[in-house]
């Protein structure tokens, strides 16, 4: 259900969806074949959903922190938790598929996102976050159920991986390290998943928050969650700022284009004290702009 009436039209402000805060929701995704939108609250390792225009709220209940959830070809969701990449299967249940980091306990996965060709992109960071202690991995889609596999390593020295997403065309990658304080951009392969040629394609500055996650929409623009910035920007393919949507909360995670066509662009939050009554709840803003569908895990 959407509190206070029907999701506002393009250019209005946010309006605040009916499901509960989250200690630190993350990792928004519209799942198209149930039309739900999914999220999760990691520390408490829930996945949520919502069917938009009901009352429908559920969640699953994971076991271990939980990160980033993605849609399955073979059903069920593609998890990113603490121990590393994971399944959630249709019965319920929850498997480890590959392990990521299992000699650095004090590291944890983040988010997470899947390119065409299903391969599951997926980051680490430091509970502490201790600078260059994480890392960005990618798991290969494979049809062998039998054996646990290994991630391959993008990027090593990263301090807190957070959002990754593609262009319309498939050709570039948007990341965030939030400890740059920028969004970077890099050359893709999707025949091989290689990145290539990491590059600066937009700073952001002290006084608007650390870039989080990420969402590009089908004009090749990119939006950007801005946490401790109550915010998601809005960059030109070119990397000019173009628009910012105000949040009622401070620590903004991340942001997905969602609904059936794919026109409402939901946003997720973190909690922070009784000051803040907003902090982890759940919203939604019509844009006027279409993002892109999200990609399933063919794990």
């Amino acid at each position: 259900m959407i509190v206070g009436g029907s999701v506002p039209g393009a250019g209005a402000g946010p309006t605040l969806l009916s499901p509960p805060a989250a200690v630190l929701g993350e990792s928004p995704c519209w799942d198209p074949h149930t039309a739900r939108l999914l999220w999760v609250d990691i520390p408490a390792g829930r996945i949520h959903y919502l069917v938009p225009d009901t009352d429908l709220h559920g969640w699953y209940d994971v076991g271990t922190p939980v990160s980033a959830v993605v849609p399955r070809a073979a059903g069920g969701y593609g998890l990113a938790v603490r121990e590393g990449f994971a399944v959630l299967d249709p019965n319920g249940t929850v498997r480890v598929v590959a392990e990521v980091e299992a000699d650095r306990p004090g590291n944890r996965m983040n988010d997470g996102a899947c390119d065409e060709a299903g391969r599951f992109f997926a980051g680490t960071k430091a509970e502490d976050d201790t600078p260059g202690a994480g890392a960005l991995y990618r798991l290969d889609p494979s049809t062998d159920t039998g054996h646990r596999r290994e991630p391959v390593r993008v990027f090593a020295d990263v301090t807190n991986s957070n959002g990754i997403a593609w262009s319309p065309d498939g050709r570039l990658v948007y990341y965030v390290d939030t400890g740059t304080r920028r969004i970077d951009v890099c050359d893709y392969d999707p025949t091989t998943g290689t990145v290539s040629d990491r590059r600066p394609f937009a700073e952001i500055g002290a006084e608007a928050g650390w870039p989080d996650g990420l969402a590009v929409d089908a004009e090749g623009g990119v939006w950007v969650a801005l946490w401790e910035g109550g915010a998601v920007r809005r960059y030109t393919p070119d990397g000019r700022l173009h628009r910012t949507l105000y949040v009622p909360a401070r620590r903004v995670t991340n942001c997905a284009f969602g609904g059936a066509d794919l026109d409402v662009l939901y946003v997720t939050t973190a909690a922070t004290d009784d000051r803040e009554p907003l902090g982890g709840r759940l919203f939604a803003f019509r844009t006027g702009i279409r993002g892109l569908p999200a990609h399933p895990y063919r794990g």
